[in-house]
């Protein structure tokens, strides 16, 4: 059982960091972190709780006992049993209360767990340094925390592509500088955000791969203590290093390491949640001025309220929120960049509270990003009355090579031609900013006889699915080529995982 008791409230701190409820209450009174009274998952949550560390802690313990006691060593089978039997009897309010009087979070814990199985007392944490549990313990967490951004980002590529099967053919404004150019569909928009999700799958997936145990090392990774505990047997040592990695479920180690494994890999960790921040925050950026447009919007509950002082307004909120925290993940890189270029020799313990901060804060914020946009991209609102007037009041102009090389054709003369356009395209703009309205650029050129072409050809010129290209045929081959497999691969897990996010506003 774990256990936080009234007692937490004498150290408001503490209290603040266990006691935050889901809507963010506090019992304490004291700051209650937003990431965890507002924004990221129960289960992100549950990944970087206290009593989800300490209890890995203390697996990671009894692996260690375990391998020592198979190689030799004199542990006793009732050590192993309290042990076992103990690993989730987790008194917070003890461990705070010994770690005041140690200074030391490990030994508060060493010593906590000796009381919850007293046979195995004198053994715990034996030839261990604190890296063993801190450093193995979070390589466990972050592998957790991966594959759980994996399946939200799984769950996101899903309903995306349901969303760009559905408006592959539908022709929408594309636009370069946010200045109107050749048309697009819905659907092919929607595929980049996808493809640019895809990638970050990709290197999850690789990142996940290549994540490494640090295991059991000693106090600067010459694994001395352990040399000693075997009487000089090397071969011993090994085969301990490779049962407790194996016990914990890690193929592969970091063939060497110093106290700490590499902060290197911190960095390369918040590199590639940072790379998916990119990601979520171009999908936001466009979803906003999409809203803006008009064109394609954010779910919009019946009760939800746009504005404090304007009743009538849609504000893009859920999209201004995965920017803005997006953009929080971004700069959390840094932090491991720093971490990994400023660490001493063998290792300084400036990384530690450095760590304990941006890498859960990390995860947990993309975590709550990516539930966002499962719900956003699940909910998109496509008004196809505006995406038809914005693109039948460009198509026009758009059309006048078309018309140009239909009228020559017909017999008229290319040059003579275009500068008819070019005079009768300023014309219509002119009047069209002067006085309103839709320019009448097709108007002018149906009455001038010089092109040749009445009102119904260029209404046909003038179809907006001629002006899309393979835009469908590329959305078909993508979603069938590339996203379907992996939503195949991934998807029946994540959504066995995972439920139906919940918003928390």
């Amino acid at each position: 059982m774990t256990s936080s008791s009234p007692r937490a409230a004498s150290d408001p701190g503490r209290a603040a960091a266990a006691g935050a409820s889901s809507t963010g209450k506090s019992a304490s009174g004291g700051y209650v972190h937003p990431l965890s009274g507002r924004y990221a998952s129960r289960e992100m949550q549950h990944i970087f709780s206290q009593e989800r560390k300490f209890t890995t802690w203390r697996r990671l313990w009894i692996a260690l006992a375990g391998s020592q006691r198979e190689l030799g060593l004199d542990i006793s089978g009732d050590a192993l049993r309290q042990m076992r039997a103990g690993v989730d009897d987790l008194d917070l309010d003890r461990a705070a209360e010994l770690e005041r009087r140690f200074r030391h979070d490990v030994m508060a814990h060493v010593h906590l767990f000796g009381e919850v199985a007293p046979a195995a007392r004198g053994i715990i944490h034996l030839g261990a340094t604190s890296a063993f549990v801190g450093d193995n313990a979070d390589l466990i967490l972050h592998r957790e925390a991966l594959t759980l951004i994996r399946d939200r980002l799984v769950r996101c590529v899903e309903a995306l592509a349901g969303f760009a099967r559905r408006h592959r053919s539908l022709p929408t404004l594309a636009y370069t500088h946010f200045q109107p150019a050749q048309p697009t569909t819905v659907g092919k928009r929607a595929t980049l955000w996808m493809q640019d999700l895809l990638l970050d799958i990709e290197e999850i997936e690789f990142r996940l791969g290549s994540l490494r145990f640090r295991g059991v090392r000693g106090t600067t990774g010459s694994q001395a203590s352990f040399l000693d505990l075997f009487d000089g047997d090397s071969a011993k040592v090994d085969a301990l290093d490779d049962a407790v990695a194996r016990r914990m479920r890690f193929e592969h180690r970091y063939p060497v390491s110093g106290q700490t494994y590499p902060r290197k890999v911190d960095a390369a960790l918040l590199a590639t949640l940072a790379g998916t921040a990119a990601s979520t925050s171009k999908m936001g950026h466009d979803l906003r001025l999409l809203s803006h447009l008009g064109e394609v919007e954010e779910p919009f509950e019946d009760t939800q309220i746009g504005s404090s002082a304007m009743p009538y307004k849609r504000n893009p909120m859920r999209a201004e929120r995965i920017c803005a925290l997006s953009r929080h993940v971004i700069t959390l890189y840094q932090d491991g960049a720093f971490t990994a270029a400023t660490q001493w020799l063998e290792r300084s313990l400036d990384d530690s509270a450095n760590r304990r901060v941006s890498i859960p804060d990390a995860f947990l914020t993309l975590d709550g990003i990516l539930v966002l946009a499962e719900n956003v991209s699940s909910g998109l609102v496509v008004n196809e009355a505006v995406i038809r007037r914005s693109l039948d009041e460009q198509l026009p102009f758009m059309a006048t090579e078309t018309i140009l090389m239909r009228a020559t054709r017909g017999g008229g003369d290319r040059q003579a031609l275009h500068e008819r356009i070019r005079r009768h395209a300023h014309a219509a703009t002119r009047k069209a900013r002067e006085e309103g309205g839709d320019p009448d650029l097709i108007a002018r050129i149906a009455g001038d006889d010089a092109f040749g072409l009445g009102a119904p050809e260029l209404a046909d010129l003038l179809r907006g699915e001629r002006f899309i290209g393979r835009a469908p045929e590329q959305v078909e081959r993508f979603l069938d080529d590339f996203a379907q497999p992996v939503i195949d691969r991934l998807g029946p897990a994540a959504r066995a995982r995972l439920g139906t996010p919940d918003i928390r506003v």
